[in-house]
């Protein structure tokens, strides 16, 4: 197996063909998805883990704005922050490569590569899940991509010596963290 054919089984994303339809505009609906992925309909939670991911195979993101859309309606719901959570992952080793495959708290899986970088945005990093949708990364993740991350030293903009912990999935390096230097040693 190829390096593409694994990042392609790695993928199980089941998504409407949204970029297909243009239907019209019918307002807004009390939808909100919080800060930590979860979806709630007028004020509850939802709970029904099958009724997410229809929703969200669904959503669309056109500027700042979220939409849910079907061929005869699109109506604006309410994102705090990204949809999404990355809540696993694992390790696999392919040939050479190693690769993260992440998985969202919804279900949908896929590798961290340059289709679905990881980037960091202040001290949260973030995940691309593709169609402008963006998950967050849990912080029990967070901690344990810390323990695996790896140093590497980088020239910043400034010419300056830095370094920062990096995540090496599919062949990219991927940004998890700068370093501070250390004061003592400057």
């Amino acid at each position: 197996m190829q390096l593409e054919q694994l990042l392609k089984s790695l993928e199980q994303r089941q998504q409407a063909p949204t970029q297909l339809w243009n239907p019209p505009y019918c307002g807004e609906l009390p939808m909100l998805i919080d800060e930590h992925g979860q979806w709630h309909y007028s004020g509850s939670p939802i709970q029904r883990a099958a009724l997410v991911k229809l929703f969200a195979s669904v959503l669309v993101k056109e500027g700042d704005d979220y939409f849910l859309v079907t061929p005869v309606e699109k109506v604006k719901i309410t994102v705090v922050d990204v949809p999404f959570m990355i809540t696993t992952w694992q390790r696999q080793q392919h040939q050479q490569d190693q690769v993260i495959g992440v998985t969202t708290n919804i279900g949908e899986s896929f590798p961290l590569s340059t289709t679905h970088p990881l980037q960091m945005r202040g001290q949260v990093p973030y995940v691309d899940c593709g169609r402008e949708l963006w998950a967050k990364v849990h912080r029990n993740v967070l901690y344990q991509w810390a323990e695996i991350a790896e140093p590497e030293l980088y020239t910043n903009a400034l010419g300056e010596q830095r370094e920062r912990l990096v995540l090496t999935s599919a062949g990219q390096k991927f940004t998890l963290a700068e370093l501070e230097p250390d004061p003592k040693s400057e």
